[in-house]
């Protein structure tokens, strides 16, 4: 019986660096998604293995050096601006030493890529990724998506649409800002299923046209007062 030979030896390295993981976790705003990062995080942490947490400078809503979740819970962090900084200002030595790195809002790093690939094709570690997959439009937000090839696993967390109970996918933006980026809470978003998502579209776009309308008939009075 023939047998296979590999075209390319395989040899093994025992002194090798053992490779790493990533491991995803998306959703709209509400999902729990920093919550389930947390409980990773220190489960990792209770099983022996050195563990870091990172999260955006951006990120300024409940705390400036720890994760928080919607409902209060709290774990130290590094706040960083983008994550190529980690490695140094953590210490090389320490970073050496270290298994597990948690990244918290991931749609604000632009390096987020990089940093998971290097840090577990190269470095070894397991790295927690959470974050929004969309925006308020459904659109790609940040690099969280550009991880998923990267991925040993991804889990879509979903919230509960706050108009009607049904799972809810999306993030509704309650303002008329149109930036991407746009740091808020409930007072600036809320979870949504696909039906009042498009309903609240809806609602948002009419209002604008309205206001606008509105500030159109004003500027044209003030013309005609002035003239």
């Amino acid at each position: 019986m023939a047998s296979f030979k590999p075209s390319i030896p395989i040899t093994s390295d025992r002194s090798a660096r053992p490779s790493g993981e990533v491991h995803l976790i998306v959703g709209p705003m509400f999902a729990g998604k920093t919550t389930a990062l947390l409980r990773r995080i220190k489960s990792e942490g209770n099983n022996g293995r050195n563990i870091a947490m990172i999260k955006s400078s951006k990120d300024t809503r409940y705390a400036k050096d720890s994760v928080v979740t919607h409902d209060g819970m709290k774990f130290p962090c590094w706040v960083l601006p983008d994550l190529s900084s980690f490695r140094q200002k953590f210490g090389v030595e320490d970073y050496e030493k270290l298994d597990v790195i948690g990244i918290d809002e991931a749609q604000f790093f632009e390096d987020l890529y990089e940093f998971c690939c290097k840090a577990a094709d190269q470095d070894g570690k397991t790295v927690i990724v959470a974050g929004l997959d969309g925006d308020y439009l459904r659109k790609s937000f940040g690099s969280v998506l550009d991880i998923i090839p990267l991925a040993d696993s991804v889990t879509k967390l979903t919230a509960r649409c706050e108009l009607c109970g049904k799972r809810a996918f999306f993030t509704l933006r309650k303002t008329e800002d149109t930036q991407t980026e746009l740091i808020g809470g409930a007072d600036v978003y809320m979870p949504v299923c696909r039906q009042h998502y498009i309903n609240g579209q809806v609602v948002i776009v009419a209002a604008r046209s309205v206001l606008e309308s509105r500030k159109v008939k004003s500027e044209s009075y003030l013309e005609a007062t002035v003239v």
